[in-house]
């Protein structure tokens, strides 16, 4: 995973039933990090200060600044770890003058807008029931800053059976930024995968993963009523509460029920 985020080491005490215990463990670590373009500055971002130009580069992708790495003349992170430096190719950029405070952990932003349609996504990916749950126990696996400190998401972008990136971050959507900048650097595709979180789906996540061309989108926990207006509407599946062979497909099903025949029911596939 590279970088890998970081945590600190602590003692807390436990208490759990029987005597008190002073257990020495570790916690996330989370920072402000300014993102500037051109010397401007753009966003200031809560994150896990790790991966910083994996999350800049992303930011600006989904945020439609830059349509790729071909679009980024230098990029500088600060010894600190508090402000990535991003110098474009296009020297006339000036910055959105709209901002959107999103629903992220701690406050997440954006310069798009929502009200903006989409074209629907026409990809015909599809997969079964048993490999979204296999996915998401590989995605849990994974997840080693989790495993250790706790308090942190993890997202996966897969292909068929196969995890090719895997990022964490204290927040859901800047593991989606952190996942768009990986894509770029190791130029791998998104459009027409498999996005896993381990976070909820709000309008902003899903927007996100629009941008990626990504039209299966899952997760441990709850999407937003938003959310599921939106992927209704540009053509792509949210599937919730997957655990094991538990889910609930909100959007688009025949994408997850394709070929499965009398073995899942709608009852079952809707099952929290």
């Amino acid at each position: 995973m590279g970088d890998e985020p970081r945590t600190t080491r602590i003692r807390y005490i436990s208490v759990n039933g029987t005597h008190p215990q002073t257990i020495e463990g570790e916690i996330v670590q989370e920072a402000l990090v300014c993102i500037s373009v051109n010397g401007m500055e753009l966003a200031t971002i809560m994150c896990t200060p790790a991966n910083l130009d994996q999350l800049a580069l992303g930011f600006l992708y989904n945020e439609g600044i830059i349509a790729g790495l071909q679009d980024v003349h230098h990029l500088r992170v600060s010894k600190a770890s508090t402000c990535v430096d991003v110098w474009l190719t296009d020297t006339e950029f000036e910055r959105p003058s709209r901002t959107i405070v999103t629903s992220g952990c701690g406050g997440g932003v954006t310069f798009d807008d929502l009200s903006e349609r989409h074209e629907p996504l026409a990809g015909g990916q599809t997969a079964s029931p048993a490999q979204l749950a296999d996915l998401m126990q590989h995605m849990l696996q994974g997840a080693e800053s989790y495993k250790r400190a706790r308090g942190i998401h993890t997202a996966v972008l897969a292909a068929g059976d196969q995890l090719l990136l895997q990022v964490e971050d204290v927040g859901r959507h800047n593991c989606l930024d952190k996942l768009s900048g990986a894509a770029l650097q190791a130029g791998v595709l998104t459009s027409d995968h498999i996005l896993m979180s381990s976070g909820r789906i709000s309008s902003e996540m899903i927007n996100k993963a629009r941008r990626l061309g990504i039209p299966i989108v899952c997760s441990r926990t709850s999407p937003t009523s938003l959310s599921v207006a939106l992927a209704e509407a540009w053509n792509m599946t949210i599937v919730a509460y997957l655990r094991q062979k538990r889910m609930r497909v909100y959007t688009h099903p025949e994408r997850i029920l394709a070929g499965v025949g009398d073995l899942w029911s709608e009852e079952e596939v809707l099952y929290e």
